[in-house]
């Protein structure tokens, strides 16, 4: 679905008002009719002013669990749960579902952003490796790198062929 802008979600709820097919509005905004609907709905339960969002919302952990219960637990559809407490999809509220029992019926918080690395401790390497934990360790690393360098070596060599190749045609 393609983000619409304020002044297209008012002139879709003014439309549609008017009576207007649902048909014709899906044609001409290249949008689904299930979300034309959720938009009226949305409109009508909370006016205007439900449009009015500059940034993403973020919902705290508590409004997310009371959605989920009350779809969960009291049986209300999803649908008139989202167009309830104001969501601007019910695919957000399906979502939260969804998670909640991934989670083991717990509501977890995305955190948002990117980690600090300067929070990030470095690899250390263990001082108190025994000998034979080094000399195993350094023995695997070894076969590692040998079996690296033939696998370099190889496609060299096919490279080289196919070039040889190219050559020959010509």
């Amino acid at each position: 679905m393609p983000k619409l802008n304020y002044d297209e979600k008012i002139e879709i709820y003014s439309k549609r008002k008017a009576g207007v097919p649902l048909s014709t509005l899906h044609s001409q905004y290249k949008i689904t009719v299930h979300n034309i609907q959720y938009l009226v709905w949305l409109i009508d339960k909370h006016g205007l002013d439900i449009l009015r969002t500059t940034s993403n919302r973020k919902y705290p952990k508590q409004f997310k669990e009371d959605a989920v219960n009350r779809v969960l637990l009291n049986n209300e559809s999803i649908q008139s749960v989202a167009i309830d407490i104001g969501l601007f999809s019910d695919g957000l509220l399906h979502q939260w579902i969804k998670n909640y029992k991934e989670m083991g019926y717990n509501i977890v918080e995305r955190k948002r952003g990117r980690s600090p690395t300067i929070m990030k401790k470095p690899k250390t390497i263990n001082k108190e490796e025994t000998e034979k934990e080094k000399i195993k360790r350094l023995e695997e690393e070894n076969l590692y790198l040998k079996a690296e360098l033939e696998y370099s070596k190889k496609l060299r060599a096919v490279v080289q062929a196919r070039k040889n190749q190219q050559q020959k045609k010509k």
